[in-house]
């Protein structure tokens, strides 16, 4: 696992700073008029350390998958910078984000609809050395997808074959050989084991934690499921509503949450022995989640705070160390946007 005294000593390999995405909400048929914007990402910093794991979850539509999208300028960022080894990729295009892309690659989340149903196994793997036919010559190519075979656990011989004579789990894998064909350094992955079989999923998980050790590659590992991202992760984000609510170590958020929405979220993960069932708290969020296109002023997760003061909707809290805890030298002092931040044993949430 990465520490973060490492992580201190030494440069990120991706950086986002303030990143924003705003979707714009028209009216009119002719002539549109921009009447509102649906803030999908709102100001989100966050930084990735080569060989780490940077797990990032929320509830659905917080913004996790437009995140993802943004990294590998799939959507046009509206502000914010990401760098990518200190330089600003946000606004490349052409040839200099061909060049970026090639060291960023993507594992999408439904492994039955990101792959060509009309393609072999060998074409959908080998189509990165397409786009980038300086990573393997012509002659080459068929050999390379075939030890990518191997490399994730499919059978070499496979090659010939459509998507539609795998399972899901081995359609995941074809998509993991395709983000490692051009051998990167940063792999995003968008929720890759969601749609999944339980078992399935510490399969793909287990192989992904091997080819990180294999490959020093670093991953953005989108998620819902908590226990999934605890599992792979070194640090874990925590988003709600477009905005970063707290950030840490995966012992600082899981063990010592310090955030309201982070305590609600652990208390919900299912436990399945009966006398921690029976013991812990759990916390039940009054509300629905607003719409991202008119968020709440000051803190967006106040509507459903238990903590909720007058301050909450009059200042944005910023994402720091709360004071409280920041020479105390406890597993509490992360960052944390929250003006009342304090610590709460969420039973069973390991």
């Amino acid at each position: 696992m990465a520490e973060p005294t490492k992580n201190a000593a030494r440069e990120p390999i991706l950086e986002v700073r303030d990143l924003v995405k705003h979707f714009p909400l028209t009216q009119g048929i002719l002539f549109k008029k921009q009447v509102g914007a649906v803030k999908a990402v709102d100001g989100i910093s966050f930084e990735l350390y080569q060989g780490e794991t940077l797990g990032i979850v929320g509830e659905s539509g917080c913004g996790k998958s437009t995140v993802a999208k943004l990294l590998m300028n799939l959507e046009r960022a509206t502000s914010g910078e990401v760098f990518y080894k200190g330089e600003d990729i946000s606004k490349l295009s052409g040839r200099a984000l061909k060049a970026v892309r090639r060291n960023i690659q993507m594992v999408f989340q439904d492994p039955y609809t990101s792959l060509n149903p009309r393609m072999t196994v060998g074409d959908i793997i080998g189509e990165p050395y397409d786009i980038h036919p300086e990573v393997a010559p012509k002659g080459d190519r068929r050999r390379k997808v075939q030890e990518l075979l191997d490399v994730v656990g499919l059978n070499p011989e496979y090659i010939n074959r459509y998507p539609h004579q795998f399972s899901g789990g081995q359609r995941q894998r074809i998509g993991i050989a395709r983000g490692l064909a051009l051998n990167p350094e940063i792999i995003i992955c968008d929720e890759p084991v969601s749609a999944l079989d339980v078992s399935v999923q510490a399969q793909v998980i287990n192989l992904m934690e091997k080819l990180q050790d294999e490959f020093n590659l670093s991953y953005l590992f989108i998620a819902h499921d908590l226990s999934i991202v605890r599992h792979i992760s070194d640090r874990v984000g925590v988003m709600y509503l477009g905005k970063m609510a707290e950030i840490g170590t995966d012992e600082q958020i899981y063990d010592h949450p310090t955030h309201p929405y982070t305590q609600a979220l652990l208390s919900a993960v299912p436990v399945p022995d009966p006398e921690a069932r029976a013991g812990r708290e759990r916390i039940i969020l009054s509300g629905d989640v607003p719409s991202p296109a008119n968020p709440p002023s000051g803190c967006r997760f106040r509507t459903r705070c238990w903590k909720a003061q007058d301050k909450c909707a009059e200042e944005v809290p910023l994402l720091a160390v709360p004071e409280r805890f920041a020479s105390s030298g406890s597993l509490a002092a992360h960052d944390s946007a929250c003006h009342f931040a304090e610590e709460k044993d969420v039973v069973g949430a390991a």
